[in-house]
């Protein structure tokens, strides 16, 4: 999916405290220039005022949504209105979509077009929306999937219209999102194969007579379908085109963690042979809740799989959900070893949530090894709040940024969280006093840490060291004229400089406009 859409240039014009350990933060970028010491200022006489702190934070230029599940960021009422036109009903008792005909206990899901109160209750079945305070917010967020999931595995390409759009709208330049692909087939093959622990013996069951390259092939139809329908729905190509249309988008495949170790395996293997053989396809990132019963019990052995296959699809990148638990949720055997396990046995070159950071053993170890081998941990606020009840200091936000770990902010499932990314940034900067440059740097932080190709725009850790122009764009001014030869070079190359030189370009636009306030 998204072949056309991936290879849009990047070039092209852009949208509109300290830690427990006492440990000290990675250094600023540099010398702050006037208009983003002007800006600087502006931001921090507007703190207080809602409305203008909104304004300002929607207009920041925010890098890109690296953890982002496709069928939880598209809104409720776009749900809605998908199940309407596929004449879906919806059980009253459940609140959960099904197929037609409507039967005895279900109704129309068109009836919400017209009937407000039908229309609100489904919302808050499928959402955060007024969930109160003190409920079950885990069991609550995680359920909305099984009664939304008849609407949205029929309609990938439309989901990935809005969300792009939205992504632009928030100023963003790129976004990898998540999705599980040939989940029937995976499973069929799963069950063919049956299951053995002998993890090289098992692989070869699966690529015998060609099985899982007929898998990838069903992948990539299934894939080749939705991006028919996105550039359809998003009419890409034509003078109607929609804002998402130029937005460079990758795929990150699910694999469905509370499942039997045979389907666990062969989904990994799918996703990392996608990866290496569809530019589409960056990753894989286990899914489903990490606290479940199947989850737990096997955790270490699916860290043992991806360590496996890593070697047999040494291209394909590995991010994971690891750490998003918290005290209370699980015994506090399973609180000591997640994260380091995701990273020092599975490899994960990116860590979502990591929530219960300093509940494991030889955290700060863990920490620093992140920061050693610049392993980026994902940042969704607002899901940790509603999921784990997890927000400001018992958040180790600040622990991980006192350590050197690259963080960048993510919206997880917008749709159901009923928040955006906008909101993530202004609750960072509220909650932990981020001045501008500090959030200057979770934006770079974001294009640094994705699964894009090609060379950085920035030399070295810049975690660690700053955000530096490398030796070819040393002496360009991103936004203020063009570039020399060897960083036009250099963009023309890499997709990731690229992105990173929009970014770069947007927050001179951006200074330029707030400076004067």
């Amino acid at each position: 999916m998204l072949g056309a859409l991936s290879l849009v240039p990047l070039l092209a014009a852009t949208p509109s405290a300290a830690s427990p350990s006492g440990e000290r933060p990675a250094p600023p970028s540099g010398a702050r220039t006037p208009a983003e010491a002007a800006t600087a200022a502006y931001l921090d006489a507007v703190r207080a005022d809602p409305r203008l702190a909104r304004r300002f934070f929607e207009r920041l230029p925010k890098g890109a949504d690296l953890h982002n599940h496709l069928s939880g960021a598209v809104s409720t009422e776009y749900l809605i209105r998908l199940a309407a036109e596929d004449g879906l009903c919806v059980d009253t008792r459940t609140m959960t979509a099904v197929a037609a005909p409507c039967g005895t206990g279900t109704r129309p899901a068109a009836d919400a077009l017209t009937d407000r109160a039908f229309h609100d209750a489904i919302v808050r079945a499928w959402s955060m929306q007024d969930f109160p305070p003190g409920g079950n917010g885990h069991d609550h967020f995680f359920d909305a999937f099984g009664k939304f999931g008849e609407v949205t595995w029929r309609h990938r390409g439309k989901l990935l219209a809005e969300v792009a759009d939205d992504v632009v709208r928030q100023n963003q330049f790129y976004l990898e999102t998540m999705v599980t692909p040939a989940s029937e087939g995976a499973r069929k093959l799963a069950a063919e194969v049956g299951w053995t622990d002998d993890l090289a013996a098992l692989h070869k069951r699966l690529t015998a007579g060609g099985r899982l390259d007929r898998l990838v092939q069903e992948a990539r139809a299934e894939a080749d379908e939705a991006d028919a329908e996105f550039r359809e729905a998003a009419a890409c190509g034509t003078g109607r085109a929609r804002p998402g249309c130029a937005l460079p988008v990758r795929w990150i495949s699910q694999v469905s963690r509370g499942t039997a170790p045979e389907r666990v395996f062969t989904q990994i293997a799918l996703g990392m042979r996608l990866a290496e053989r569809d530019g589409r396809f960056v990753a894989v990132n286990l899914v489903q809740p990490e606290d479940g019963t199947v989850a737990l019990r096997d955790y270490r052995l699916h860290m043992r799989m991806i360590a496996h296959l890593r070697n047999v699809y040494p291209k394909a990148h590995v991010t994971l959900h690891a750490g998003e638990l918290w005290p209370g949720l699980v015994k506090p055997a399973d609180l000591t070893f997640h994260i380091a396990e995701a990273v020092g046995v599975a490899g994960a070159e990116r860590v979502g949530h990591g929530v219960d950071l300093v509940h494991e053993d030889d955290w700060r170890r863990t920490a620093r090894a992140m920061a050693a081998r610049q392993v980026a941990v994902e940042v969704p606020f607002t899901s940790n709040a509603q999921i784990l009840g997890v927000k400001g200091d018992d958040h180790p936000f600040a622990t991980y940024r006192a350590h050197g770990v690259p963080v960048v902010l993510a919206t997880d499932d917008p749709g159901i969280s009923r928040v955006d990314i906008t909101h993530e940034y202004q609750y960072a900067a509220t909650t932990y006093g981020l001045s501008y440059p500090e959030l200057k740097d979770l934006a770079r932080a974001s294009l640094q840490y994705a699964f894009l190709p090609g060379q950085s725009l920035w030399r070295g850790n810049p975690t660690r060291d700053g955000y530096r122009l490398t030796a070819a764009c040393r002496a360009a001014r991103p936004g203020a004229g063009e570039p020399g030869e060897a960083c036009r070079a250099l963009l023309a190359a890499s997709p990731r400089a690229a992105a990173q030189w929009r970014q770069e370009s947007a927050f001179q636009r951006f200074e330029r406009d707030f400076a004067g306030h």
